[in-house]
């Protein structure tokens, strides 16, 4: 499992906030207590448990949280001082261990208290594993800072059950390669899988510290960084590392890193993210990300979410002639309007221009992206106009942060400012992260992006159904109706009918009289389950006058004596003579 810079972030925030307060004492003497804790609890993990003093300070002095819910749950007089803590704590600990775990882990940086780590192991006492307290103590050693060994098991438990001497074994062959012993640790602690194996020829890490190498020694990215700090050197390589998570190959990057060493002291790890994360989004081919960005190191400086684009117009700017942008405009007007840069991934698609974009990018138009030439488009005021009035008129109808949560979703995916998006607003309901992951899902299932946008701006509510719901009707539709996804584009609504009250009985029923002989014309299936109840009987009569009789008695949703909905979806044994 890999730990990505939004995890670590995260992380950082809930380890940096302040423990709990000991509300069963005094302010005054709270922090004398904790500390009266602190020391109390290092001489029984020296002490009594025979843990190394380094060691047993290290957990003491690292884990506020959980020491804090300890010394929280003794019940002390009104007039108690911060020696009643060392006194109740020491006759606590006298009669009733405690699970040294849960302090180790929030020690070396994991969540404290209901770590999954500590509930991982059966026991209460770090003496019960050995090769835990050996190899962090090899970790310690070699100048690895105990606080951040967190970063290791949370990635890469393994390491923490390895043979010692095979870790500073793997530790000294890395060094080997010219690296020095700090900068060792800060790449161990962004790639921790470094750790987990030796590094075969060939092999992922042999590659790693190829590209790894090329850039710290012989670009010497590590004489641009203060030697000692191991934060630094974390910093550096995480920044290294986001590149190899977002798709580039391991092996490839070094000469182009080496090139480019100030993005990696200068440019924040999240900004890095965020410029390969949008060009993925856009179309291009993970492995070209990364050399991409590498290559115009200029785009790291570009703000991709901020400024406004407006269609048609930026169409036209980027390339297009007249008549090209009337036939988009006239074939995707949902798309029209104004929008942020960061949704143009999602307009583009929506238009299937993608791919066109993204070649025109890679050939060196990357300027395409910038503020200044976004800016340079003018906009159709009229078209603003008119999403403004309507946007008005919603929000006097509808909860302001319900439809500004809608009109977020509908932007992000390529819809622009327009009349088309407002009148969707108020057919669409559910929460923005709801209605996109029904999108997502709709997608997952191979349904090309630019026809689920049109099949959305003409059937919109069928957004409004579970994600299971629309799961099992594509389903339906493609294996036991076998139409092709692409019919979807000319009759949407299907996505909108009751697959169980409707879709299924009505196929039941021809089915079966298709499996009797009675009826071989095809119909389609708009023509199915768009017409009336009495249109379809009369279908079905057409077919033959009794099929009606049987349609009510056989296949057609009833309500039982209760008034409650039921299916009759199997055929009774009717005889083909008594229809």
């Amino acid at each position: 499992m890999r730990l990505g810079w939004p995890a670590r972030v995260l992380l950082s925030r809930l380890l940096s906030t302040s423990p709990p307060k000991l509300m069963n004492l005094r302010y005054h003497y709270r922090a004398r207590a904790l500390a009266e804790a602190q020391r109390l609890l290092t001489d029984y993990l020296h002490c009594t448990r025979s843990l190394p003093f380094s060691h047993a300070e290290s957990i003491a002095y690292n884990s506020p949280f959980t020491l804090s819910d300890l010394v929280s749950q003794f019940r002390f007089p009104p007039d108690a001082v911060a020696a009643d803590v060392k006194v109740a704590l020491h006759r606590f600990l006298s009669y009733r261990p405690i699970n040294e775990f849960e302090f180790f882990f929030e020690s070396i940086g994991l969540p404290p208290s209901s770590s999954p780590a500590a509930a991982s192991y059966r026991g209460i006492f770090l003496s019960d594993e050995p090769r835990l307290v050996a190899s962090v103590s090899a970790l310690v050693h070699f100048g690895f800072p105990w606080t951040k060994l967190g970063l290791l098991y949370r990635e890469e438990p393994s390491v923490f059950s390895s043979d010692p001497d095979c870790l500073v074994a793997r530790l000294r062959a890395l060094e080997a390669r010219g690296f020095h012993r700090v900068c060792v640790i800060g790449i161990c602690l962004a790639f921790p899988s470094a750790l987990s194996a030796d590094a075969e020829p060939g092999g992922e890490i042999d590659l790693l510290f190829r590209d790894l190498r090329t850039v710290f020694v012989d670009f010497s990215l590590a004489g641009c960084v203060t030697e000692d700090d191991v934060d630094v050197f974390l910093q550096v390589s995480r920044r290294i590392r986001v590149f190899y998570d977002l798709g580039s190959r391991k092996g490839t990057m070094g000469e182009l890193m080496g090139r480019n060493r100030e993005i990696f002291i200068t440019v924040d790890e999240a900004v890095i993210a965020e410029k390969l994360k949008y060009l993925t989004k856009l179309g291009m081919e993970e492995q070209k990300v990364g050399p991409f960005i590498l290559g115009c190191p200029d785009l790291l400086g570009f703000d991709l979410e901020n400024p406004s684009v407006a269609m048609p117009e930026y169409l036209n700017h980027v390339g297009f002639d007249k008549n090209e942008v009337t036939s988009l405009s006239q074939r995707y007007p949902y798309v029209m309007g104004k929008n942020k840069l960061g949704n143009l991934p999602g307009m583009m698609r929506a238009m299937d221009l993608h791919s066109w974009f993204v070649s025109r990018i890679l050939d060196g138009n990357y300027h395409y992206l910038s503020s200044s030439f976004v800016s340079a488009a003018p906009h159709d005021t009229a078209i603003e106009s008119g999403f403004l009035q309507g946007l008005d008129r919603v929000k006097r109808l509808k909860k302001e942060k319900s439809v500004y949560n809608k009109l977020e979703f509908l932007l992000g995916i390529g819809f622009g400012e327009n009349k088309i998006t407002v009148s969707m607003l108020s057919l669409i309901s559910g929460k923005r992260d709801k209605l996109q992951d029904r999108f997502d899902h709709l997608l997952e299932m191979g349904i090309e992006y630019s026809m689920l946008c049109r099949v959305i701006s003409g059937t919109p509510k069928l957004l409004n159904q579970r994600k299971e719901m629309l799961h099992e009707k594509v389903n339906f539709f493609c294996n036991d109706l076998g139409c092709s996804l692409s019919y979807l584009g000319a009759f949407p609504a299907f996505l909108c009918f009751d697959l169980e009250n409707r879709a299924k009985p009505r196929y039941n029923i021809l089915n079966w009289h298709k499996e009797h002989g009675l009826f071989k014309k095809h119909l389609a299936s708009a023509t199915v389950l768009a017409s009336s109840e009495k249109r379809f009987m009369m279908y079905l009569y057409s077919v033959h006058p009794a099929a009606p009789k049987q349609w009510l008695e056989c296949f057609s949703s009833s309500c039982d004596s209760d008034g409650n909905q039921r299916i009759l979806c199997l055929p009774c044994p009717v005889t083909e003579a008594s229809v």
